[in-house]
């Protein structure tokens, strides 16, 4: 799939615009960097390993754009980095593309081009490592996975992070489901999850955000699998809405909580979760679906895009390097997470 492209034609970046799915399979083709940062902030591009191939290719625009005046070139990525707050990758591809921006608009395009390379490169090392643990803490029989949001190819390049560790398994017949949250407001399991899923020809089940805890607390699931956008120093994780209350489920019921995302996604910067940007995003998200009021007009609205996962709550942040069980304060676990940990332990370096 083409999902985000660079196209040397009359320079544009070139998106698969994601609103549009699962209907209908449309592209975007965007010539400015305003065109960039709207598509950024509307999510026709999305998932923090896309937003920072995107970033990356709106700087290779930029360069291109303003050959004759290369000063214009850092205000661009600096618009384009922030144009999503919480997501560390997309400020990162926007600045190792412009980094090059003294060797000529070609070594910008080459430098994004290498960010998407990366990108591919990273996410085969980490699905491979994060479906190498989960069959090592469940080598049973197939897994049941429950996810959040979407994490696959759409949200993170070729291969995918956690969406794409549950396709490592189901290449390994080692997968008896993907349980996909709907994720509500915008529906990205609905819409994209599932539809990579059918795709794919893995099994899977749709359920309402809210059943999600209910499965893992009836003995549905054997593994919860989310991506992240940011991951504190310590260990906290900054993903979609919905993800803390699965982790919740996951740590009172003993089922593995496991994040899998690039390791530039884990921020020094960031001490804690207390320290990450939340963007929260417009009422009409909420207030609507498809078009279609769901409430009383003018219903006031809180809208996070995002929720933080404390430390104590995850098993394992799975990266193309390394399986890190982050460090827990020495009188926070429960006897519940202390039995959880005790067995991803023999199968993570701390």
């Amino acid at each position: 799939m083409r999902i985000v492209d660079f196209s040397d034609e009359d320079p544009a970046v070139v998106l698969l615009d994601q609103r549009a799915l699962p209907h209908r399979t449309e592209h975007l083709r965007l010539t400015t960097v305003d065109a960039l940062v709207d598509a950024i902030r509307a999510l026709a591009v999305r998932g923090a390993p896309n937003l920072g191939i995107a970033g990356a290719f709106g700087v290779a625009l930029a360069a291109h754009r303003h050959p004759d005046d290369p000063a214009a070139v850092p205000a661009e990525a600096e618009r384009i980095a922030r144009a999503r707050p919480t997501a560390v990758p997309l400020a990162l591809g926007a600045r190792r593309a412009l980094a090059r921006l003294d060797d000529g608009p070609a070594a910008v395009l080459a430098e994004a081009r290498a960010v998407a390379a990366d990108a591919a490169r990273v996410n085969a090392a980490a699905t491979t490592r994060a479906a190498d643990l989960l069959s090592a803490l469940h080598p049973d029989g197939p897994l049941r996975v429950l996810t959040v949001c979407n994490t696959g190819e759409l949200a993170c390049g070729v291969g995918g992070t956690a969406l794409g560790a549950a396709l490592r398994l189901h290449e390994r017949g080692m997968l008896s489901e993907v349980l996909a949250c709907e994720t509500r407001p915008l529906l990205q399991g609905a819409r994209l999850t599932v539809w990579e899923l059918a795709r794919a020809g893995a099994p899977h089940r749709l359920c309402v955000d809210s059943a999600g805890p209910a499965a893992i607390a009836t003995g549905r699931v054997d593994a919860v699998v989310v991506g992240a956008d940011r991951i504190a120093a310590n260990g906290d994780v900054a993903n979609k809405i919905g993800t803390y209350m699965l982790a919740c489920a996951a740590a009172r019921s003993g089922v593995p909580f496991l994040v899998v995302a690039p390791e530039e996604t884990i921020d020094a910067h960031t001490a804690t979760g207390d320290d990450v940007v939340v963007e929260e995003r417009g009422p009409e998200e909420v207030l609507e679906v498809g078009g279609v009021p769901t409430t009383s007009p003018g219903t006031p609205v809180f809208n996070p895009a995002f929720d933080v996962t404390p430390f104590e709550l995850v098993t394992a942040v799975v990266t193309e390097d390394r399986a890190w069980s982050p460090r827990r304060e020495p009188n926070a676990p429960s006897a519940v997470r202390e039995t959880r940990h005790d067995a991803v332990r023999r199968h993570v370096s701390r």
